[in-house]
């Protein structure tokens, strides 16, 4: 006739059980996938770009930075002021 409670347990932890292999499943299929993918990336050397190139003036963009926002800050107090 009808599911017992230890037999709708046992269906769910079943099913409990097959949904988190199938989670599992795919992650671990992804990160194969992604590991492959950088692999060739690297062996392409299409990831030269993201590394700075040294003495390109990259330390001097962080002052012009601060120093326009010192100025935004200095302007904005002087606004309030008003």
């Amino acid at each position: 006739m009808g599911m017992t409670i230890n037999d709708m347990l046992g269906q769910s932890a079943l099913l409990t059980l097959l949904g988190m292999s199938v989670v599992f499943g795919f992650l671990i299929i992804m990160i194969i996938f992604m590991t492959i993918t950088a692999k060739i990336i690297k062996k392409l050397g299409l990831d030269k770009d993201a590394a700075p190139a040294k003495g390109s003036g990259a330390k001097k963009a962080p002052a012009q930075n601060t120093a326009a926002v010192v100025a935004a800050i200095a302007t904005a107090a002087r606004e309030k002021n008003v």
